[in-house]
Formats: structure tokens, sequence, C-alpha cells
């Protein structure tokens, strides 16, 4: 049974990540699978993560699949013009990607080539609506394809967003132009990803809530300062701030929140970092495997 089959049944999904690295070694994308391949029922690959110039995720998504993992390819609006997106969702479609999660994109400023010119031809949810229309066999133009796609699509979501009325019309936006499950920003605030689960309950859509095992207390203040939406209560700093093995506490609160989460969602989606051999531990910790 495939990602979308999984989704559609409404079973509990589990979903990971890895992000290429700079150049052309393969063996980081190799590695990083080989850790997950077991533990998830599919793999995001990032799309020039951060606005940093990586391998592509198209090519990395091929890795995958040529070693049957499936993939969940991102596609940001940041680096391509309406062209080349359309491009590349079919060439992706040609070589076996049968799932897409779209995604704005960092703004180049943030990255490693700060003087790049941001394209944003199109926003996330007008993307959305160009992956639709590839679906039922035109372009963003209206001219037919000699065949269509029939990619599985995904957004993304922010249960922390200051302005949760604008996130969820947004969300809803995103469901109508084909949006069929949502991975959301990283959750620590339980109580508040719940009210957001109720605030959203009516799309009567799939959610996967974002995992990110935290490393230290540093870590933790740097997510609260820097990521908007993102709310790491006190009590898990606290708990960093004394461990003798704050990498060990990490998973075990990362552990915790998807047990206490598990019940109102569909999945979780577990960003690793690069600490892939984690996640099998984490997964066990929370009864998932």
């Amino acid at each position: 049974m495939n990602f979308k089959e999984k989704i559609t049944s409404n079973q509990f999904v589990v979903t990971g990540e890895i992000a290429p690295q700079k150049g052309v070694d393969t063996s980081p994308v190799v590695s990083a699978m080989n850790l997950l391949r077991d533990h998830v029922d599919a793999v995001n690959v990032t799309d020039n993560q951060n606005a940093c110039v990586r391998l592509s995720s198209l090519s990395a998504c091929r890795i995958l699949i040529d070693n049957d993992v499936e993939p969940i390819f991102q596609l940001t609006c940041r680096d391509r013009n309406r062209i080349a997106l359309q491009s590349d969702l079919m060439g992706a479609w040609v070589l076996g990607v049968r799932n897409v999660l779209i995604l704005s994109g960092d703004h180049p400023a943030s990255g490693d080539h700060p003087s790049a010119k941001p394209v944003y031809d199109l926003d996330s949810i007008q993307l959305l609506g160009l992956v639709n229309n590839l679906n039922n066999g035109v372009d963003l133009e209206g001219n037919l394809l000699n065949n269509p796609t029939g990619f599985f699509m995904g957004a993304a979501a922010n249960p922390g967003a200051d302005d949760i009325e604008s996130e969820v019309s947004r969300l809803e936006k995103k469901k109508n132009q084909g949006a069929c499950f949502l991975q959301t920003q990283v959750v620590y605030d339980v109580d508040g990803f719940k009210k957001f689960l109720k605030a959203i309950k009516p799309l009567n859509i799939s959610v996967l809530a974002g995992i990110v095992p935290l490393k230290s207390a540093g870590m933790a203040r740097f997510m609260n300062e820097n990521l908007p939406g993102v709310k790491v209560p006190g009590e898990l700093i606290s708990e960093l701030e004394t461990a003798r093995d704050p990498v060990g506490v990490g998973v075990n609160q990362a552990a915790r929140i998807i047990r206490e989460i598990k019940p109102y969602c569909q999945g979780i989606h577990v960003m690793a970092l690069g600490a892939e051999k984690q996640v099998p531990k984490l997964l066990r910790e929370a009864g998932l495997r």
C-alpha cells in the first residue's frame, strides 16, 4: 500500500525528510535514506532548503525510487517561473514521482546566494492550482497535455500562526486547489496544536504534525526567537538545560509529544535535521514502530 492509499484509507502515517547536500556526491542521500527506509511510509526531499544551493530534489527523488523508497517531491515557488515549474512537474511524473509537497520557499536573502533574484511567479496556492491543472490534462493556460499527471498533493500549515483565522482561510484555499494532506510546522505546544486542529476540522483534510527532536536548550531558544509560529514551552527548555544527555532527552520529549497528539491527527512528519539515526529510537519510544 503506497502513501496515498494509506492517507485516503485513514491509516496513521509517518513521513521522514532528507535534505540533499551541496555537490554531486549522493552518498549522504543514500545513507539518510537507508536509516529511514524501514521506519517511514514516505520521505520528503527538500528543494534547496533554507535557500541554499543543493543537489536537486528531483534527482534525489529518483535515487529513492530506484531504491524502493517512496519520495515526496518538495517544490517551492522561489526559484522557477510558471514555465519551469510545469516542465519540472511533468519531468517528475515521467521519472516516477507521485507525491508532491508545495511550498513558498525561503527568500534567497536568507541563503548562501543572497544576491539571487527571487522568482515567486506564483504563490503556493496558485502552484497547487497549477498542479491540479496538470492532473486534469491541461497546462496553466488551458493547453492540452498529451497525457495528464496524477500527483497526490500536499501543502504546509502553521499551527502556531499569530493570525489563526487567516491561516485557516489560506488552508481552505489550498484544499480547494487540490491539497489532500497538510504537513505542519514543528509542534511543541500540544494544547495549541489541538486548538489548531479544532479550527480546521471543517476542512476535513489529513494533517501530519511536524516533529523535530530538540538537541539542546540553545536550539530550543533559537527556534522560539527565529521560527514564526514555533513555541517551545519553558518546561521543555528546563529539561534540556539540566540534562546530562540533551540529545536523548530531546528524543524522549518528541516521543512524548507524539503520544499526546497521535489520537488527534493522521500522522507525523519527522524532520531529523541530519540525525536520522535517532528516528528508529524516537518511533519506538512513541509506540509507532
